[in-house]
């Protein structure tokens, strides 16, 4: 498994996921490989996911559903609260991607005409006119 996540990043993602949306439910028929492929591929995807367990009719506790899941899928159990999961996992592809479309953007945003480049060529149209 991932190495141990600090508590100071736990706290991070727990904040993250407040605005999540659940992605699946757990319900009586509890962890199948379906869910566990479904999981997977989510949490590929979006590295930080919620689930959620059906209190009344799931076979086990929303705990150990969820370390159920953090085995099977490698990924880190960062809160159960209730029956609401959320889980991390790492995507170092996806923080690639990430990253050069925030460098993309960088040099799209520094190729606009700056005050400086306007100063410039002010002073080279009066020096242009004056001379005439």
């Amino acid at each position: 498994m991932t190495e141990k996540m600090t508590s100071k990043r736990r706290a991070e993602l727990r904040g993250q996921a407040n605005t999540l949306e659940p992605l699946f439910q757990v319900g009586k028929g509890g962890v199948s490989d379906a869910l566990i492929t479904q999981t997977a591929d989510a949490l590929r995807a979006h590295e930080l996911i919620k689930l959620k367990v059906l209190l009344e009719s799931a076979p086990d506790t929303p705990r150990n559903i969820a370390e159920e899941i953090a085995e099977k899928t490698d990924s880190q159990v960062v809160q159960v609260i209730g029956g609401a999961m959320i889980f991390y996992k790492e995507n170092p592809e996806l923080r690639q991607k990430e990253a050069e479309k925030s460098k993309a953007a960088k040099t799209k945003a520094s190729t606009g005409k700056g005050a400086k480049d306007f100063a410039k060529k002010y002073r080279q149209s009066r020096n242009n006119n004056s001379r005439k």
